[in-house]
């Protein structure tokens, strides 16, 4: 069974954003902006080798999702060809 490199956008518990793997108990990164915490998380993904990056609103609940290379997108885009 392989490793998912998925992290998690989340906010922080003193503010800003963190950047978690599933059920981590410590952040993998934190950020003042939800943007800069999406861009580090796409980073650590991409250097894991692809993954998803699952960004969560203040609310907790998912807003966005996005697979990084070469990761598997559940979604591909269709070929327009």
């Amino acid at each position: 069974m392989t490793k998912a490199n998925n992290r998690h956008v989340v906010p922080g518990r003193d503010g800003g954003w963190d950047v978690r793997a599933p059920h981590a108990r410590r952040a993998s990164a934190h950020a003042d902006t939800q943007a800069e915490a999406a861009r580090r998380a796409r980073e650590i993904v991409g250097n894991l080798g692809g993954g998803e990056v699952i960004i969560h609103g203040r609310d907790g609940k998912i807003r966005d999702s996005d697979t990084v290379a070469p990761g598997n997108d559940p979604f591909p885009p269709r070929d327009t060809r």
